[in-house]
């Protein structure tokens, strides 16, 4: 063969153009072209460095297309440096652009006689610029992008047989930052055929994705991703922002958010599209259009609900989705039972319900005048409306049964009764509705009870009376019956006398006595019911004066009064006086007069609501009444014994909105349990103290009644102390208590005793003030899951309470005091339980055996003392509680005192009282501590138990306790915490108990 180059281009040529296998080329969506030799029909016009280098020929590609090639073969000669340099590229938008290049390489050993030497790669370069540079072109200006070789190269044999196979590589070039750029291809000493050139960059190409559209997008970093905002098709709304992220593979990724087709409108095809007619579309969503419900309809496209069909009709509630329904007809077979002046009416429901179920009746009553035949309202009838006080059992309208009962008509009169059926789109058609309507007559009837009689004069012997005639006299009133007797013989002796008009005068009566009295109507169809029974009495003989006389009866009655008034004056003079002295017991400084409380002056004092005839005065003597209108409720947060107990507003007028508790009563109560309910609300109303809880008032008027009180943010002392365990410094926590103190003195003052004195009845607002509250008495004593069966019967607190009060139900102040010890300890044990699990009656027998609770953990020996003398068996011994009050105060003053802890030293002497009783002995020797341990209530798990000495004492823990029958968690920690104290005994001395 012809080793000449132009021969082997042209055999290259004939190859190309003849022999690759031909195969249709499609370009992904996400690749955007900057350059492709093969679309270029012309030259093009590429620059060859050196002339003889690389050369441009034409040829067809495999559809037979016309395209430009560029070959180069100067394999016969030495040291080749042949380029071939594109036209200016402008960049676009891309940073990072890809290079493919489709080329033909010759074996070099498949060459003979090569007399140069032969490579089989290229190199591929560029050159980025900021405008085109025209043909001007220097070498050391590119820079190498990479080597090029063959994947496979071709031989003589190849030549012969003409198959040939097409290279294909692409490179990436970038980041790129100017306008555009030059590719340069460097031959130095190759066999090859530049078939084809193809420049592109990558891009995230337009898409729909969640009813969104997301534009075509170049990736702008190469390392990074693009988020993408989308935007909502026509007629969708955005449900959540959508949003998608590009990557530099041009890959849409991570799709968030969608949007949703207005009502309307359906998805279909990643588009919303109008409902077609016949079916509807009434909310946002991507759901499908509806076919209209029954008795319904759309005749166009896009509707948002189906209009109903002639007579039919949707009510306001009425979901879109809803069957068009009607109104139904009439009642039917009514009957009517008549009764003198009242009626029962009875009837069937309608034929046709309308196609719903909310069926309800409603009976209007018309008074006729006129001809009636029949039953029927033949003739000329005149009607009116039916008075207002006609009353309806159990209501005109929204009845849901089929009967209802008529009363207080009147007597002989026609009445007409219309009977409707009613449904939720009555309304919407007036015209449709229909009624069944029955006449009657009433009966001659009695006319009613005489209600209302006044004492007009009153001497001695007689009495003049008048009264108003029956609400329904049912007919003309021929003459009235005027019962009447003396009190003390309670009817056994009485006079009768009748009268036509409503006034008599009663004479013959004895002077000073009481009569109950009694009035009867009569019509033609009798006596009606007899009047309630009406007290007066007759003047005494020392008012039945002369003229003569009266002057000196005046001076004696003014001289009488003068006498009362100064009495009255002497009385208050010698009451401040006494103030000042020795204070009595708060039970001595209650003073009642008859129904009413008269108070010392200078002095408050509790009264008890049950003394009181009618406890409702009691409520309004002592609580504010509410309008409910001003009451805001927010949210439930607890039940109590008669209702629930929720949160919200009060806002009264000219006054800030504040927050406060509810307590409701719930409904169907009985009269007994709202008086217990507003009982607590005349408790709490007689008490204003910043540490007592505050009443701002009750609605008594509207229902439902309600208790409303000041919130109190951080609720019960107990649990809010379990929740913030160990959290307050010393201070904080006898703040809290002499909170408590003080308003348990302001209670004792006023002679009231609680009774229930507990942490879960103290409540803690956000400042941390403590204030007293439960104030039930015996209900809350009765009913509260701490409280444990006494002999004596009802249910006690038996852990907080003291032993006087479970054994004699003896409650005072000093028992308040005892339970107020019990609240000391939960407060510096942070709400643990008193006694931990002791069983009630496990605990009522300690205490009498004298056991008492010991320190809680780092407790302050001060506190732990009063603690002790709260708990004295002798209630006389226990301190008041404006002694706690004072001692706390001095505490508060010396805060230093508070770092003596129980735990670690023996116990003080008695601070508040000085007894010798109150001290506790030292151990000096292990026989002591065993003896002092055979005193707690586990004192049997300690029978017959002995250790050989103090180390092995100290070794004992918890589960060796359990072992020899100490089960009970407080007793446990009292005993490892003394053995530990009593290992240190033997190197450091005696400790306490």
């Amino acid at each position: 063969m012809d080793c000449n180059p132009r021969s082997l281009l042209f055999i290259l040529h004939l190859l190309m153009t003849c022999v690759i296998p031909a195969f249709p080329i499609i370009y992904p969506p996400n690749e955007v072209n900057l350059l492709d030799s093969k679309a270029s029909q012309g030259e093009l016009g590429w620059i060859s460095y050196p002339s003889h280098g690389w050369e441009e020929i034409s040829g067809v590609d495999e559809h037979y297309t016309p395209i430009r090639t560029f070959q180069v073969c100067n394999v016969m000669e030495y040291s080749q440096n042949n380029w071939l340099r594109t036209n200016w590229i402008p960049r676009r938008s891309a940073q990072k652009i890809y290079v493919e290049l489709k080329f033909t390489l010759r074996d070099c050993n498949s060459i003979p006689l090569v007399l140069g030497t032969c490579k089989e790669t290229f190199n591929l370069l560029y050159l980025e610029t900021e405008d085109d540079e025209g043909s001007h072109f220097r070498e050391h200006q590119f820079l190498k992008i990479d080597t090029i070789a063959a994947d496979e190269s071709f031989t003589q044999t190849d030549l012969g047989d003409r198959i040939l196979k097409l290279n294909t590589e692409v490179r990436e070039v970038g980041p790129m930052s100017k306008k555009g750029f030059y590719l340069a291809f460097q031959d130095v000493g190759a066999c090859v055929a530049l078939v084809s050139v193809r420049v592109y960059f990558k891009k995230c190409p337009y898409t729909v994705r969640n009813l969104a559209s997301f534009p075509d997008t170049v990736p702008m970093d190469s390392q990074s991703l693009v988020e993408v905002k989308g935007s909502c098709v026509n007629h969708s709304k955005e449900e959540e922002p959508p949003r998608m992220y590009c990557s530099t593979e041009g890959e849409w990724l991570v799709p968030i958010g969608k949007c949703l087709c207005n009502p309307g409108y359906e998805e279909r095809s990643s588009t919303c599209q109008t409902c077609r007619a016949g079916f509807y579309k009434s909310t946002l969503g991507n759901m499908e259009c509806s076919k209209c419900p029954p008795h319904s309809f759309s005749h166009h496209e896009g509707s948002l609900h189906c209009s109903c069909e002639k007579n039919y009709f949707r009510a306001e509630g009425d979901p879109a989705s809803m069957a068009c329904t009607r109104p139904p007809s009439s009642p039917r077979n009514v009957i009517s039972s008549i009764n003198e002046t009242s009626v029962i009416l009875d009837w069937s429901w309608p034929e046709d319900s309308g196609g719903r179920k909310d069926i309800t009746f409603t009976v209007l009553c018309k008074r006729c005048r006129g001809v009636v035949a029949n039953g029927n309202n033949s003739g000329t009838q005149r009607c009116e409306p039916c008075r207002s006080n006609v009353r309806f059992l159990p209501r005109a309208t929204g009845l849901h049964n089929t009967t209802v009962t008529v009363a207080d008509l009147l007597a002989h009169t026609n009445y007409t009764f219309e009977i409707e059926a009613q449904n939720g789109v009555s309304l919407s058609a007036p015209k449709m509705r229909q009624y069944a309507a029955v006449t009657i007559t009433t009966n001659q009837a009695a006319p009613s009870p005489v209600t209302v009689i006044r004492k007009e004069k009153t001497s001695r012997n007689s009495v003049s009376l008048t009264w108003q005639e029956p609400e329904r006299p049912n007919g003309i009133i021929l003459d009235y019956e005027i019962k009447y007797y003396e009190k003390e013989e309670q009817e056994t002796s009485y006079t009768i006398l009748r009268a036509r008009g409503c006034n008599v005068t009663l004479n013959g009566l004895k002077p000073n006595t009481a009569y109950l009295l009694q009035i009867r109507a009569r019509t033609a169809a009798g006596y009606g019911a007899s009047s309630p029974s009406f007290q007066f009495e007759t003047s005494p003989d020392s008012f039945s004066i002369s003229s003569e006389s009266s002057q000196v009866v005046l001076i004696a009655i003014s001289s009488a009064v003068a006498i009362i008034l100064l009495t009255v004056l002497l009385y208050v003079l010698i009451g401040r006086f006494c103030c000042r002295s020795k204070s009595k017991h708060p039970d001595e400084k209650r003073l009642h007069f008859g129904n009413g409380h008269l108070r010392l002056p200078g002095i408050r004092t509790y009264v008890d609501p049950h003394t009181y005839e009618d406890p409702s005065q009691a409520v309004h003597e002592f609580a504010k009444e509410l309008d409910a209108s001003c009451i805001a409720i927010d949210k439930v947060v607890g039940a109590g014994e008669f209702g629930e107990v929720c949160s919200g507003r009060l806002k009264l007028p000219s006054k800030k909105e504040i927050c406060v508790a509810i307590k409701t009563l719930k409904g169907g109560y009985t009269d007994k349990q709202r008086r217990d309910f507003l009982a607590e609300a005349s408790i709490m109303g007689q008490f204003d103290h910043p540490n007592i809880i505050r009443l701002e008032g009750v609605v008594t008027r509207s229902k439902p009644v309600m208790i409303v009180t000041e919130y109190m943010e951080n609720g019960s002392l107990d649990s809010f102390l379990r929740k913030h365990d160990a959290q307050f410094t010393g201070i904080q926590l006898v703040g809290m208590l002499r909170g408590i103190a003080s308003g348990m003195k302001y209670l004792s003052d006023m002679g009231y005793v609680h009774r229930d004195l507990a942490a879960r009845n103290i409540l803690v607002n956000s400042n941390l003030v403590c204030k007293v509250s439960d104030f039930g008495l015996s209900r809350v004593l009765e009913d509260d899951p701490e409280a444990a069966y006494t002999t004596r019967g009802g249910k006690i607190p038996i852990r907080w309470t003291a032993p006087e009060a479970i054994a004699y139900r003896k409650f005072t102040s000093a028992s308040d005091a005892w339970s107020y010890g019990i609240v000391l300890w939960e407060v510096m044990s942070y709400g643990e339980r008193p006694y931990w699990e002791m069983s009630n009656q496990d605990v009522i027998k300690a205490v009498d055996e004298g056991y008492r609770l010991p320190p809680p953990m780092d407790c302050p020996a001060t506190l732990y003392q009063l603690m002790l003398d709260c708990w004295q068996k002798e209630r006389n011994n226990r301190p008041k509680f404006e002694q706690i009050v004072s001692i706390l105060d001095k505490l508060i003053r010396n805060p230093g005192s508070l770092k003596i802890t129980a735990n670690t030293t023996s116990r003080p002497a008695n601070l508040l009282l000085d007894r010798s009783s109150a001290e506790v002995p030292s151990m000096g020797n292990m026989g002591d501590w065993m003896d002092a341990m055979r005193t707690l209530p586990c004192k049997e798990a300690f029978s017959g138990v002995s250790y050989s000495s103090c180390d092995t004492l100290a070794k004992t823990s918890t589960e060796d306790l359990k072992k020899v029958g100490v089960t009970v968690v407080g007793p446990q920690k009292k005993i490892v915490s003394s053995l530990k104290a009593l290992d240190s005994h033997t190197k450091n001395g005696p400790v306490p108990v």
